[in-house]
């Protein structure tokens, strides 16, 4: 046990399958000045078909410092499924660091002490095992090529779907604070061997500090139960679908620490493109309809203007981003508290929540001064991708973007601008923006990663260019009164 009282509590979770041969030599060493600090070993037997559950008991049974619990799974939870198990023991057992080991001895114990350090000092969340670090120690340490190779091909696809850097996805030598793994859906988790990359994506979205420490590499007798095409498949697929998930295509599950609604920088985005439109206007009064947290409102206050902000909720900071804020419900019309007499009123990214999106519409112009105008944006449902699941018959709503839950009406460019026409207002100029690659890149550790969706961004605006209607992923309008 941990002599000071004010030391981490240290777990060692060791994951065994058919490891008789191995479990005893791996418990062996552990360093004997690193013992001191561990609260417990938990060695889980994932039903073994050998005898590593006995051999594991005769561990316990010999005494020793290394404080030993040996439990053995009546069935076999999978790889996956066995950590689950036990990073639930660990926040069960408020442990503050939990380490991974394999009990076939592939991950060297006598770096325990290396990988709790930098959590132990409050400098990471997670920090992982690296055989990749050192130019040429995997293969010395007898890494087969087939395996190296492909670990540095599908580490290198890994790193630009999840915009990092990291020398190796696939180590198993982990360790993590408790306090972290708290904050991510684990428990969801595959129980392959995905898992381990279904992690590394968690602490990513979650905004964990991940470090990494170089470590040796040892291929002896232990059999690996991987089966590398398919797992190599599962992998990529999903940090691809990490990839889409933050740029709004799909559940958006991998991105469950994303805002649905953010603040979009890129001079590209529609946000970028509205404010384009502001910065040569005079300082203006703008009635901002579906402000959510005022940043956008904050960026026109930024470029001169009064913005009076509209929304449903009292996000935390709206009132300190724009002059005033009005809490309403734009499906009940808007308030007449507002006002009238508004240079422009910006509706960003709310016409397609609202039930009738044709009275509130109409009932800008009366809030309008004259020559006012009226700056919107909607999603395009006329976008290839709405249009392939609809195809495919895979019609589903997403968390973010064009198919996002929330939505309740969908807009092609026709459908949008008959609405405006009975609306009362008339087309002064429109404009179609790209995929929202500037989100999908947002936090990104790799530098390389913002060069790399550049080159998709110039095919993307080429094509928005050419048809709009098929590839533009939302429709911006100014508008005024026809009358």
């Amino acid at each position: 046990m941990s002599s000071a009282p004010d030391a981490p509590r240290i777990g060692v979770l060791v994951v065994a399958y058919n490891a008789a041969q191995h479990l005893a030599a791996t418990l062996d060493r552990i360093p004997e000045d690193f013992i001191g600090q561990i609260t417990e070993v938990l060695v889980c037997d994932d039903a073994s078909q050998d005898d590593t559950y006995g051999v594991g008991l005769a561990y316990q049974q010999l005494g020793g410092d290394l404080p030993t619990q040996i439990v053995r799974r009546p069935i076999n939870l999978g790889y996956g499924g066995n950590q689950k198990a036990g990073y639930r023991w660990a926040i069960k057992e408020e442990l503050d660091i939990v380490v991974l080991l394999h009990a076939d001895g592939q991950y060297a114990p006598e770096m325990l002490a290396d990988m709790v350090a930098p959590i132990a000092a409050g400098e990471a969340d997670a920090v992982f095992g690296s055989r990749m670090m050192e130019p040429g120690a995997a293969l010395r340490g007898g890494m087969p090529r087939y395996k190296y190779y492909g670990n540095r091909i599908l580490t290198t696809w890994q790193n630009a779907m999840a915009g990092t850097s990291f020398s190796e996805w696939h180590s198993g030598y982990r360790a993590y604070s408790v306090a972290a793994l708290q904050q991510i859906p684990f428990q969801g988790n595959s129980d392959g061997f995905d898992f381990d990359t279904e992690i590394i994506v968690q602490l990513i979205e979650s905004g964990a500090r991940i470090t990494e420490i170089a470590i040796p590499t040892y291929y002896g007798d232990e059999i690996c139960h991987v089966d590398g095409i398919p797992y190599a498949w599962d992998v990529a697929r999903l940090v691809g679908k990490y990839r889409l998930h933050k740029m709004g295509f799909g559940t958006g599950a991998l991105a469950f620490a994303s805002e649905p609604y953010e603040m979009k920088h890129d001079p590209g985005s529609s946000h970028g493109r509205l404010l384009a439109w502001l910065a040569d206007r005079p300082a203006s009064r703008i009635l901002d309809l579906g402000c959510t947290d005022g940043a956008l409102g904050a960026r026109m206050r930024a470029l001169g203007h009064h913005v009076t902000g509209v929304d449903v909720e009292r996000h935390p900071g709206v009132e300190q981003r724009v002059d005033r804020f009005v809490l309403a419900d734009l499906d009940d019309g808007i308030p007449e508290s507002v006002g009238d007499g508004y240079d422009v009123i910006v509706c960003a990214d709310v016409i397609e929540h609202l039930r009738d999106p044709q009275q509130m519409l109409a009932a800008t112009v009366a809030r309008l001064a004259g020559g006012g105008s009226v700056l919107a944006s909607v999603p395009n449902f006329g976008h290839w991708y709405p249009r392939l699941r609809v195809m495919l018959g895979l019609f589903d709503y997403d968390r973010r973007g064009i198919l996002d839950a929330t939505h309740v009406r969908f807009f092609t460019r026709r459908s949008f601008e008959r609405l405006i026409g009975v609306s009362g207002l008339s087309v002064v100029r429109r404009d179609a923006t790209g995929l929202p690659l500037d989100v999908a890149n947002r936090g990104s550790q790799d530098d390389g990663a913002a060069a790399r969706l550049g080159v998709v961004g110039t095919i993307d605006r080429a094509a928005v260019r050419l048809r709009p209607q098929l590839f533009g992923y939302q429709f911006l309008y100014e508008l005024k009164p026809s009358h």
